[in-house]
């Protein structure tokens, strides 16, 4: 038995070598982390970015429009007044 196990255990190590991890390894696996974190973060920061200036234009648009329906209500009300204005003119 422990002749076949031992043969097992030998082709195991041939057919399968163990990896070991050497500093190449780690250096490979450091360089692939760092160039996806270069591109990752840009993308996160412009995203970011685009996401906060967009809010701000929304902010800025519901008060124009705000201003622009005040300034609707506030042209309404002088034509009104100049209207009463013209009419009591004429009448004294």
């Amino acid at each position: 038995m422990s002749d076949k196990t031992e043969l097992l255990e030998e082709i195991d190590v041939v057919l399968v070598p163990r990896r070991k991890l050497d500093i190449n390894y780690f250096i490979f696996t450091l360089l692939t982390l760092t160039f996806i974190a270069v591109f990752a973060f840009p993308k996160v920061y412009i995203s970011q970015q685009i996401y906060y200036e967009s809010r701000d234009i929304a902010k800025l648009k519901r008060e124009y429009d705000t201003l622009k329906e005040e300034n609707r209500l506030i042209s309404a009300s002088v034509e009104s007044i100049k209207f009463k204005n013209q009419i009591l003119d004429t009448l004294f």
